[in-house]
C-alpha cells in the first residue's frame, strides 16, 4: 500500500497535474468514459441497489456530465493568478494570489449513491491540479469494480489510482500521509477518519448525515408539500444523506399528511410497490435489520410491509412518534418517516435546536415571515423551502471555482462560504418529480438527459467553512 501512494506522490511531483490543459485532457477523457460506458456504469449501479436504469441515469449520471461541462469551460479562467489588495506599503509591489494545488488526495466514496459521491470530488480534485487516491465503497461492489476497471482506461495512471477492497485495505490507508482526505458516509467512521488523519496533521472534508428535519406550516399547499416529501424521502429506498428524515406539525394536519402522502406513494410506485421499477432495496442485510428495529414499539400508520429475501422495506409512516424513540436518536437513512406533532414554528425551532445539526431542513408554508423566522432560528447544512433536496443540485449555492484554491469540493460545492437566498417564495407544479414525470422518457445513452424538469422553487443554503493553503 505505501509504495503504490508513493508512487502516486512521485507523479505529482513531476508537475504532470500542473498545467490547465492537461487538467482539461483528463477532464475530458472523464466526460469520455462517462458518455462512452454509461450503459456499464447504469448496469453496476443498478445491481448494487435494484436502482432502474432511468432512476440511475437521472439521479447520477445527469449530475456528474454537468458539473465536468461547467468545470470544463470554466476552469481556465479559475485557475488564473488574482490580483491582491495591496496598501501604502506595497502599492508599487506586483502582488497576486495564485492557487496552488495541494498533492495527492484521498477520496473515500459513499455507497447510496456510488458513481456520483465517487466521481464529483474526483472532478474537483482533478480540476485543481492534484493527484488522487480514489477508494470506492465496498458495500456497492460491482460499482466499485466497475470504476477500478474503466478509470485506468481513461485517466492517467500514475496520477489516478484506484484501491479497492473493505475495512482491512481502508484502515491501511488511512495509515498513509496524504495532503487532503475527503469521506462520505457516516459519523462513526467519519470520527475514524478524523483520528488517522489526525496524527499526519492532513486537513479534512467530510460529508456525513444527520436527521433532517421537514417542518409542514397549516399554511402550505398539502399536496404539493406532502408529493414532494415523498419523492425526497422514498427516493433510493430512503438512502439519501439529505433526505427529510422526520416531519414535524400540528397535530391537526398528521393524518392528512399520512393520506397525502399514501396516496402519493401509491400513484408514484403503483399499487404493488415491491414490483415497481423505480423502488429501489435497502443496500445488504445489515442495514436491512438495523432499519427495521427501528419499528420496534412504533405506530405503523402506513406501509411496514418487508421481505429479508430481497431486502424489501415498504414506504412506511410513523405517526405520533415519541421524540425519544430509538427511531428519533439516531439517522434512519431508510424508507421509515416518522411524523412528530408539535404546538407551532417556535416549538419546531426549539425541539430542531434542541439536537444536533441537522444536514438540511425544510420547511413548507407560504408565510415568507415565518420561513425566515424558522431559518434564523436554527442551524443546518442547507435549507430549502417549499421543497426538499434541490438546493444539493442547485448551482448558484455552490460556487465551483474554489476548485482551484482549495484540493477538492465535495460535489464541486464551495465549503468556505455560506449562502442563502431571500427570493421569493413560489408555488411550484404538484407533478415535478419523478418517477411519475419521467416514467416513458426513452434513454438517452451518451448523450445526456432528453427532458428538463419545470423550474424549481428558491433554496438557501449554509455550508461549514474550510480552511485552505495557497
Amino acid at each position: 500500500m505505501e509504495s503504490r501512494i508513493q508512487r502516486v506522490r512521485a507523479a505529482f511531483a513531476s508537475g504532470r497535474s500542473r498545467p490547465v490543459r492537461f487538467r482539461l485532457q483528463q477532464l475530458e477523457a472523464l466526460r469520455r468514459m462517462v458518455q462512452e460506458r454509461e450503459k456499464d456504469i447504469l448496469e453496476a449501479i443498478a445491481g448494487d441497489l435494484c436502482k432502474s436504469e432511468l432512476n440511475a441515469y437521472s439521479q447520477e449520471v445527469i449530475t456528474v456530465l454537468g458539473e465536468l461541462d461547467l468545470v470544463l469551460e470554466n476552469l481556465p479562467e479559475w485557475v488564473a493568478a488574482k490580483p491582491a489588495k495591496k496598501n501604502l506599503l506595497t502599492m508599487l509591489d506586483e502582488a497576486y494570489v495564485q492557487p496552488e494545488p495541494l498533492g495527492v488526495v484521498l477520496i473515500i466514496g459513499a455507497w447510496n449513491y456510488p458513481f456520483v459521491l465517487t466521481i464529483q470530488p474526483l472532478i474537483g480534485a482533478i480540476a485543481a491540479g492534484n493527484a488522487v487516491i480514489i477508494k470506492p465503497s465496498e458495500l456497492s461492489e460491482k460499482t466499485a469494480k466497475i470504476l477500478a476497471e474503466l478509470l485506468p482506461r481513461y485517466l492517467d495512471q500514475d496520477l489516478y489510482v484506484v484501491i479497492n477492497g473493505g475495512v482491512e485495505e481502508t484502515t491501511e490507508l488511512l495509515k498513509q500521509r496524504f495532503d487532503h482526505i475527503l469521506y462520505t458516509g457516516n459519523t462513526a467512521v467519519g470520527k475514524i477518519v478524523m483520528e488517522a488523519a489526525a496524527k499526519h496533521l492532513t486537513p479534512v472534508t467530510l460529508e456525513l448525515g444527520g436527521k433532517s428535519p421537514c417542518y409542514v406550516d397549516k399554511d402550505c399547499d398539502l399536496d404539493i408539500a406532502c408529493r414532494r416529501i415523498t419523492w425526497g424521502k422514498y427516493m433510493n429506498c430512503g438512502q439519501t444523506c439529505i433526505a427529510p428524515d422526520y416531519v414535524l406539525c400540528e397535530p391537526s394536519l398528521q393524518n392528512q399528511i399520512v393520506q397525502k402522502i399514501k396516496e402519493t406513494v401509491k400513484e408514484f410506485y403503483g399499487e404493488n410497490i415491491k414490483e415497481s421499477p423505480d423502488y429501489e432495496r435497502i443496500i445488504n442485510l445489515r442495514h436491512f435489520k438495523r432499519i427495521l428495529s427501528l419499528l420496534e414499539g412504533q405506530k405503523i400508520a402506513f406501509g411496514g410491509e418487508t421481505d429479508e429475501a430481497t431486502r424489501y422495506i415498504a414506504p412506511t409512516i410513523l405517526s405520533d412518534v415519541d421524540p425519544e424513540s430509538r427511531v428519533m436518536q439516531e439517522e434512519i437513512f431508510g424508507p421509515i418517516l416518522p411524523i412528530v406533532p408539535v404546538k407551532n414554528a417556535d416549538e419546531a425551532i426549539k425541539f430542531i435546536n434542541s439536537r444536533e445539526k441537522p444536514l438540511a431542513f425544510y420547511i413548507f408554508s407560504h408565510n415568507d415571515k415565518l420561513v425566515r423566522q424558522m431559518i434564523n432560528g436554527t442551524s443546518s447544512g442547507g435549507v430549502t423551502a417549499n421543497d426538499v433536496i434541490m438546493h444539493f443540485t442547485h448551482s448558484a449555492l455552490y460556487p465551483l471555482e474554489v476548485w482551484v484554491s482549495i484540493p477538492l469540493c465535495h460535489s464541486g460545492h464551495r465549503l468556505s462560504r455560506s449562502c442563502c437566498l431571500s427570493d421569493h417564495l413560489s408555488r411550484q407544479p404538484a407533478d415535478l418529480y419523478p418517477p411519475c414525470l419521467l416514467r416513458g422518457l426513452p434513454a438517452t445513452h451518451g448523450k445526456g438527459p432528453s427532458h428538463r424538469p419545470a423550474r424549481r422553487s428558491h433554496q438557501g443554503l449554509t455550508l461549514p467553512s474550510l480552511t485552505f493553503h495557497h
